[in-house]
């Protein structure tokens, strides 16, 4: 049974990728991955590698890979949030039917802090959009 290999292969990394180019096509018949450029997707940087030059081929499937990848990450950092509202939820359950007085002092400024913190920042940006809403901001 053969299965086909992309034709790029995308390693990521914190900011972005290294991008390879798969080749099967070889006398060996082994899977060769030969670096052509490394991709930072926060600036949209798009430096080849060893002194190439980049097809049209090659910067359209990294764009759309940079595009694809945005895309994963923006949809990830609201299902991180939906989950941080959720633990927030479950902390006041715990906080309120399980936690012992030696746990509650260990978290309670921490938590208090950060949920001023945060509350302090949610009323801002909503008082912001509500100004510009009216188009006085």
């Amino acid at each position: 049974m053969s299965v086909a290999l992309p034709e790029y292969y995308f390693r990521i990394r914190e900011n972005g990728a290294f991008v390879f180019r798969v080749d099967t096509e070889n006398r060996q018949r082994r899977i060769e991955m030969d670096q052509i450029a490394a991709v930072n997707i926060k600036n949209g940087e798009i430096k080849p590698q060893g002194g190439r030059e980049l097809s049209p081929e090659d910067m359209q499937v990294i764009e759309e890979w940079m595009a694809e990848r945005l895309e994963l990450l923006a949809k990830r950092d609201i299902d991180d949030i939906h989950r941080a509202i959720d633990y927030l939820n479950l902390t006041a359950h715990w906080a309120q039917t399980r936690a012992t007085d030696d746990q509650l002092e260990n978290v309670t400024d921490a938590l208090l802090l950060a949920m001023h913190d945060l509350r302090t920042v949610l009323v801002r940006k909503k008082s912001d959009r509500l100004l510009q809403d009216r188009g006085e901001g």
